[in-house]
């Protein structure tokens, strides 16, 4: 992502949501621009990478339960 010169956008947010990023920025010292900057970047990042999806991580859990001895003898 470039971070050459900043686009003024514009958007609404919910009051309370505003209000928790100004505090952070003002207890760190930091502007708002620069935190709600940090906080779409970290949310961008988080929907980037690919995720097993949850019936996938449900069946290996069941997995890993109904065959765990045979995993581990396989394993040797």
């Amino acid at each position: 992502m470039s971070t050459a010169s900043p686009e003024k956008f514009s958007s609404q947010a919910a009051p309370e949501v505003l209000a928790a990023l100004r505090q952070i920025a003002e207890s760190e010292g930091r502007q708002f621009q620069a935190v709600l900057d940090e906080a779409m970047r970290d949310y961008i990042e988080r929907h980037q990478k690919e995720r097993p999806r949850l019936q996938v991580l449900e069946a290996f859990a069941s997995s890993l339960q109904e065959f765990d001895s045979l995993y581990g003898e396989l394993a040797k």
